[in-house]
């Protein structure tokens, strides 16, 4: 994985100076621009083949009671994607995206069609007194998310956007997050997809006893192998492997920033090449953007994950390119620029 190229930059900035407007006029959408090509090594970057994968697993904390849903609800929401029904199914139709759907470790046996079976285990154990998942397993997950990167690459995508589903990946992510950057996990944990008052203070105070059972210093990988998810482990893989060969990553809400903070900390470098989509309704996901510099594109107090909400931003990444190809130049159309 590589820095990107500051000098590339610079060119960058000088064509996108030379469009008719003031400088900065276009704000993160100029950014946009500069990040993709350097991260796609050229002045006229362009997306092919753009597509959302969606990893999705089942958690054993879900059996403590930590989430509004049942964990049956993992499956049939996977057979929802399947079907097309899904909000991440309607906005990927929407705006071009192709769209795949990856067992990683979804407790019931699902059907071949639709689904690409990459199934670790039926779901990790619950991390209350136990480590979710074993070290092997944990880099067999992220083998999977890599793996299907690679596959994505072969068919020419160069944006990747990444989703998830498994009902209490709010409980890993808060962990993860508590975990990797030090923090208390009362300071990590929301209500995910609905608690009440009471459900949320259970799901604390579940989460407050888990960390105590995994307290200790641990590497980011050590904490996704003992808090995490199949599929947040997944994505972790795909994020890693995507900035490998130079694909545009598009980051969805807080259990894909949780990966993303464990990717981060196993290389620094690969956030150059994520582009993070939204601030969502979990307070923890304000301070895990700080935490990884991000400025993210969309606040719409989203808290649905499956990666809807990149989708969303996806239009905002269309426009940064399409401005820095097709916009005039002040000597192409004839424009005085602004006094000095």
């Amino acid at each position: 994985m590589e820095a990107l190229d500051q000098g590339l930059a610079e060119a960058l900035i000088n064509k996108i100076d030379l469009k008719t407007k003031p400088q900065g006029s276009l704000g993160q959408l100029e950014s946009l621009a500069c990040q993709i090509g350097q991260v796609q090594q050229t002045l006229e970057p362009e997306i092919r083949q753009p597509k959302m994968i969606v990893f999705a697993a089942d958690h054993g904390i879900a059996l403590e009671g930590v989430s509004a849903f049942p964990q049956e609800v993992t499956a049939q929401m996977v057979q929802n994607f399947v079907n097309g029904g899904a909000a991440v199914n309607v906005f990927c139709r929407q705006h071009g995206l192709d769209f795949e759907i990856v067992d990683v470790g979804v407790g019931q046996l699902l059907s071949e069609q639709g689904v690409q079976l990459c199934k670790v285990a039926n779901g990790t154990k619950s991390f209350l007194n136990a480590d979710a998942m074993s070290k092997e397993q944990c880099l067999q997950a992220i083998d999977v998310g890599a793996e299907r990167v690679a596959q994505a690459a072969r068919e020419g995508s160069n944006l990747l956007a990444f989703g998830e589903m498994g009902i209490a990946n709010t409980a890993s992510a808060a962990a993860i997050m508590a975990g990797c950057l030090g923090l208390d996990v009362s300071d990590c944990v929301g209500r995910g997809t609905g608690l009440d008052d009471q459900g949320l203070q259970h799901k604390t105070a579940v989460l407050q006893q888990s960390m105590q059972y995994h307290q200790g210093e641990y590497s980011a990988q050590q904490w996704l192998a003992k808090v995490g998810g199949f599929e947040i482990a997944a994505m972790v893989g795909a994020m890693l492997e995507a900035a490998h060969r130079r694909i545009v990553i598009l980051v969805d809400g807080f259990i894909c920033s949780a990966a993303a903070l464990v990717a981060s900390q196993i290389n620094p470098l690969v956030t150059q090449y994520m582009i993070f989509c939204h601030q969502g309704a979990e307070h923890a996901h304000q301070r895990l953007l700080k935490a990884l510099e991000a400025k993210p594109l969309l606040d719409l107090a989203l808290r649905l994950g499956e990666g809807s909400g990149a989708v969303l931003a996806y239009p905002l990444v269309e426009s940064a390119l399409i401005f820095l190809k097709e916009m005039a130049s002040f000597d192409s159309a004839g424009v005085s620029r602004e006094r000095d």
